[in-house]
């Protein structure tokens, strides 16, 4: 019997947990597979071990293990496999099918967009991005960031959209802020990249809130979340993996 297994990076926050929750269950009714859990890499329960036991105490046979992160790093390639190393010692005879985060992929582009349609000002000549990432000591973040912001650059014909970090790499936050605050740009619109709220986002709103005063317009987007687009990759990595087993 086959089963999914939901990978969230986790969090102390109740609500970024109950976020994840959320999204999980609308998943669950797009997809007819009988097994399906929710699991967390770090700070909440059940861990990634739990999850796998979980499931194969309902019957499953093979699990498809779907990372629900924006990119990979150190989680994506240390953490979960490691936990599934472990899972797989604890039920030898398992089939476990991981699949990947959500990456650079044009779905993570038009949810961006969406972001910043929704505030009352639009784009035009006269507005920049700044896009900001978690960050990771793992090079392929930045590389990761600097492609999806070459691609919303594109796609948006904003004259500029420029990049910075939350931890772990140049420019950080501060950096990112005060380039933006010395440019000419009238109108900057800050996308949090992160899945879910947060001590992070909260970081986020507190710098703004301490930006000097100027004639420059600052327009905070929400948090990408765990936005509907997302459940179409879901499904597509579903059924790839499905596929790769039959």
């Amino acid at each position: 019997m086959e089963a999914i297994l939901y990978v969230s990076h986790g969090s102390r926050i109740a609500a970024a947990r109950d976020e994840a929750a959320r999204f999980v269950e609308r998943c669950k009714t797009t997809l007819d597979i009988p097994i399906q859990e929710l699991c967390f890499v770090e700070l909440a329960e059940p861990d990634i071990v739990t999850g796998i036991d979980r499931c194969v105490a309902q019957g499953a046979t093979r699990v498809i293990v779907i990372p629900l992160l924006l990119l990979s790093a150190g989680h994506a390639k240390h953490d979960i496999p490691a936990a599934l190393e472990r899972a797989k010692r604890r039920h030898p005879s398992l089939e476990i099918a991981c699949g990947t985060p959500f990456g650079v992929h044009e779905t993570m582009i038009d949810i961006i967009i969406d972001r910043i349609s929704e505030q009352a000002t639009p784009l035009d000549d006269k507005s920049m991005i700044l896009l900001i990432g978690r960050g990771s000591s793992d090079p392929d973040t930045k590389r990761d960031i600097a492609a999806i912001a070459r691609r919303l650059k594109e796609k948006t014909n904003v004259p500029h959209v420029d990049v910075c970090f939350l931890a772990a790499i140049r420019p950080t936050l501060d950096e990112g802020l005060k380039q933006a605050n010395s440019s000419t740009y009238r109108r900057v619109f800050v996308v949090p990249y992160l899945l879910f709220t947060g001590v992070l986002m909260k970081t986020i709103e507190r710098k703004l809130q301490a930006l000097p005063i100027s004639s420059q317009q600052w327009h905070l987007c929400s948090y990408l979340g765990y936005h509907p687009q997302l459940v179409t990759l879901i499904r597509e990595q579903v059924s790839l993996l499905a596929k790769k087993g039959a």
